[in-house]
């Protein structure tokens, strides 16, 4: 489907935006602008990392004949956007060993994307970041056993201990957490990058933008309410997958209703929860736990649905894009 007034390397380029914005179920190319900016925001290279991942990620599915509604709804360049820029945040942006297996890492998950799409798809069941998950988990568990790839730090995490520090807020840590959870989605701590994060959710829809609130706020609570550490709160390493598990289940993969919202309200809390268990059980291995509470959280509450008969699928996207109409059987996040 054609876009007035641009040709193939336009429309492209829209697709690559619609990649960065799907990282939060949005196909909107300004929202992938504005994500874009938020990364260079952060660090230059952090923002040149995510954009050329995602136009590798995406080209890659072009080039082995991907669903085209796919592409162009930007469903093939989000996890290769995230595979990027996991890689680049921890292997080191400024090494070429890191720049090869940044792009080599974005065309093998394209490859994933696939193959989770083709065994989850029997179940009805969206992919989320679950390729994003398997490919960065594979390489941080690897990296340290290679001289060339590993660049410094710990080969492994120290053994597993009882949470340590503070657990007071301030009000201060409080609005800088708010923030700083929906940054860690991309893998940013700071809560001024999360607030262009934030504007670009809202730019593409209100009814994203308050879940990912409510996300954000939900995470608070849960780990202040269970004593987590305070340096842990503020950074936004506890509550990034509650925001993704509130966008998806209230407005995304779910009808958004008081239903979806009480829904959604119990899985951002799960997942709170679920965070630091996944920590400690990737610890050993020097793995980290990514958005991985986020992905098993979202599949087995939605997979919980059809036996529940006051929620409801939506196979409709929430925010339809600005530029390009694209299938209707697509679904966000899928």
């Amino acid at each position: 489907m054609r876009i007035p007034g641009a040709g193939r390397g336009g429309r492209f380029a829209v697709h690559v935006l619609r990649g960065q914005a799907q990282v939060h179920f949005l196909p909107s190319a300004p929202t992938g602008l504005i994500f874009t900016v938020a990364l260079f925001t952060a660090d230059w290279r952090y923002g040149l990392y995510g954009l050329v991942g995602t136009a590798i990620g995406t080209g890659t599915a072009q080039l082995l004949g991907v669903d085209r509604s796919r592409v162009a709804a930007g469903l093939e360049g989000f996890n290769a956007c995230l595979v990027a820029v996991g890689f680049a945040v921890l292997l080191g942006p400024a090494h070429p060993s890191t720049m090869v297996l940044a792009a080599g890492g974005c065309a093998v998950v394209t490859v994933v994307t696939a193959a989770a799409t083709t065994l989850l798809h029997a179940w009805g069941l969206p992919t989320l970041t679950l390729p994003f998950c398997l490919t960065a988990s594979a390489m941080t568990i690897a990296a340290p056993r290679f001289e060339r790839v590993w660049h410094g730090g710990p080969a492994t995490a120290a053994p597993i201990r009882a949470a340590e520090g503070a657990v007071a807020l301030a009000l201060d840590d409080v609005g800088r957490a708010f923030f700083a959870n929906i940054a860690q989605i991309f893998l940013m701590p700071q809560w001024y990058v999360g607030v262009i994060f934030l504007i670009g959710i809202f730019a593409a829809s209100r009814t994203a933008g308050a879940m990912a609130c409510v996300g954000s706020a939900v995470a608070l609570v849960t780990a202040w309410a269970l004593g987590a550490p305070t340096a842990r709160i503020v950074d936004g390493t506890m509550g990034y997958n509650a925001v993704l598990v509130a966008m998806a289940l209230c407005g995304v993969l779910l009808a958004a209703d008081r239903w979806s919202l009480g829904f959604a309200v119990v899985g951002a809390a799960a997942a709170t929860v679920l965070g630091p268990a996944l920590d400690a059980l990737f610890a050993p291995a020097g793995g980290h736990s990514f958005t991985w509470p986020f992905v098993l959280t979202t599949l087995v509450f939605v997979a919980s649905v059809p036996a529940l008969p006051r929620l409801h699928r939506t196979a409709a996207p929430t925010v339809l894009p600005l530029t390009e109409p694209v299938g209707s059987g697509v679904v966000l996040g899928a």
